[in-house]
């Protein structure tokens, strides 16, 4: 009987065992992270941390859900809506500039419904869908300036200048992991230095043009040639300086579980800061083991799963989920330790759940869907027969 190419399209062979565990060891100890920090959130919006962890944990099995839910379903199907995800992105985030709710002086949630989300996340998630979709159609000519690169640029100039308007840090990080699929899907190295340079004075026309980020960078520079800790200045430099030293007072081992003193001086410690409660708690030793796991995750996203993924949109979509659930992770960490500004990046599977928690998971189980049809999996299977 004739097999449709449908039946052959899906996925035979069980998902990636080792980053399905790595993601929901993530899950459990964001669980005890939040918990841990979340104590003086809770008192200022008059509940219990309890009412608020049950939140975090309805929220992360949402995450999951989804990521189980996608890691069944073909990617091809998913892809073949990117463009539309990305436009209705487009018009969320224009929605957010008018009546969007603002946080930390920027307006970058919408709520719908009784439901808050944040078309930033939704947005950098629909343009790796599309840029994944582009770069595969576009394979044979991908050289090419007006065929090729015009038109990607376009999706992707938009979208970050969308995004940039209300929340620079995403936006910024959004171009970076953009210009890193680009890489991979052969775009010419003198075209992405070009879009570098539009990045470049897209970014400084964003800083300039808001008093409240060029204080952020000034605040930062300050920070960077500061000798003396107690000449910090601005609630970044505060907000820094608590971060560093919740990570000095963790030395090796940590001050144990549930025992943060810094958890009281830092905004958002469940979220923006979650790595200096981790590392407070739990010391170097937990923070490393934390980290470990984002690196293990990066190596098994890359080499393993978009090496043997069964076609190039294959490699290029683990290669995007892949760099978007580690980079937030790697600058989430570097911003407590004060190795980058304060950008407000939550750290993947692990900070208070919301929106990202949910996309995240989406990209994590078309991830585990990509290492369900690869390769290595089929050779495997072909020699047990």
């Amino acid at each position: 009987m004739a097999t449709s190419r449908e039946e052959l399209d899906t996925p035979r062979y069980g998902s990636d065992r080792w980053l399905l565990g790595s993601i929901i060891l993530l899950m459990m100890f964001g669980v005890l992270a939040v918990y841990s920090s979340i104590a003086f959130f809770a008192e200022t919006k008059g509940t219990s941390a309890g009412n608020l962890i049950i939140g975090h944990i309805t929220k992360a099995g949402m995450a999951l859900s989804v990521m189980l839910f996608l890691s069944k379903i073909p990617y091809r199907t998913v892809l073949k809506f990117s463009r539309v995800f990305l436009v209705l992105s487009w018009i969320f985030l224009i929605i957010v500039m008018v009546y969007g709710q603002s946080t930390f002086g920027a307006k970058r949630s919408l709520t719908v419904g009784g439901f808050s989300f944040q078309p930033s996340t939704i947005a950098a998630f629909s343009l790796f869908l599309h840029l994944v979709v582009l770069l595969d159609a576009k394979k044979a000519y991908i050289k090419q300036f007006k065929r090729s690169f015009v038109p990607i640029m376009f999706w992707v100039v938009v979208t970050c200048s969308l995004i940039g308007i209300e929340d620079f840090s995403s936006s910024a990080v959004v171009f970076a992991i953009s210009l890193a699929i680009m890489f991979v899907g052969r775009i010419s190295f003198h075209h992405l230095g070009s879009l570098i340079l539009i990045g470049v004075l897209g970014g400084a026309v964003l800083v300039f043009s808001s008093n409240e980020r060029q204080r952020r960078v000034q605040n930062y520079i300050d920070q960077v040639i500061t000798i003396k800790s107690d000449d910090f200045v601005g609630d970044e430099g505060y907000q820094s300086q608590q971060s560093q030293i919740a990570v000095a007072r963790g030395e090796i081992f940590g001050v144990g579980i549930g025992k943060s003193g810094q958890r009281d001086f830092l905004p958002a410690p469940y979220n923006d800061f979650i790595f200096a409660i981790i590392a407070e708690e739990y010391g170097l030793m937990g923070g490393l083991f934390v980290m470990g796991i984002y690196v293990f995750i990066l190596i098994r996203g890359t080499l393993f799963i978009a090496k043997n993924a069964h076609d190039d949109k294959g490699k290029l979509l683990a290669v995007a989920c892949t760099l978007s659930i580690t980079t937030y992770a790697f600058i989430n960490a570097a911003v407590a330790v004060g190795l980058l500004p304060v950008t407000g990046l939550p750290m993947p599977f692990i900070s208070y759940g919301g929106t990202s928690m949910i996309f995240t998971g989406a990209m994590a189980g078309m991830l585990l869907n990509i290492s369900r049809k690869s390769k290595k999996v089929e050779k495997e299977a072909s020699d047990d027969e």
